[in-house]
């Protein structure tokens, strides 16, 4: 049991430190109203993951993965909703670049914010369905067994995310100089438009 866990945790963590589009949203927090909102936005992005623990349960994310409608449809949402964040952030490109770190430069609630961005990525849905139950251990119950592969998934989420957000914060006085800031708002911004268009044009 001992080795089914090892092998579940280093597949989770390997997939959660892999960089994606939630670390590009929460770089863009990051820069743009500092490290308090961005570990909020963390944290909405960490409780979106629970939320498609509970769909998986329910059945629905399995209905997603299995229906090509419904799955492009979610896709595609979530496409745009990465594209407007990464062309939101180009377009207040001159601003932040004027602005302090954690000056309250950033709009909306961040948690909302990392909720939506994984709530809208049905590639969630399916390794949910797909390989997450491969990894649940075959001592326990399978419900029980895809609960805490879900916790555990949500926990390294947080913790990975979360010490980003303070490597980002003990970079600091680099970041507060314009030039620095400047091009790191502008990449964060071309990433997520990047990751956009990704999600869009995949194949499933």
């Amino acid at each position: 049991m001992l080795t089914h866990w090892a092998a579940a945790i280093g597949v989770l963590g390997l997939l959660t430190v892999v960089p994606g589009p939630d670390m590009a949203v929460v770089t863009r927090r990051a820069l743009a109203a500092g490290p308090g909102d961005a570990l909020r936005t963390a944290g909405g992005i960490a409780s979106g993951l629970l939320v498609w623990g509970a769909l998986t349960a329910a059945g629905l994310a399995a209905v997603l993965a299995a229906s090509p409608g419904a799955y492009l449809g979610v896709r595609l949402l979530g496409a745009g909703y990465l594209v407007f964040l990464g062309a939101r952030t180009l377009w207040r490109h001159r601003r932040t670049v004027a602005v302090p770190v954690g000056a309250g430069t950033g709009s909306g609630s961040p948690w909302r914010t990392g909720l939506a961005a994984n709530l809208l990525n049905p590639k969630i849905a399916v390794f949910y369905t797909g390989l997450l139950p491969t990894l649940a251990p075959p001592q326990l119950p399978a419900a029980w067994g895809m609960a805490l592969l879900v916790l555990l998934h949500s926990a390294l989420t947080l913790a990975w995310l979360g010490g980003y957000v303070l490597l980002l914060a003990k970079a600091g006085p680099v970041l507060q100089r314009p030039r620095v800031r400047g091009a790191l708002t502008w990449v964060t911004g071309v990433v997520l438009i990047g990751f956009g268009v990704v999600v869009a044009t995949s194949a499933g």
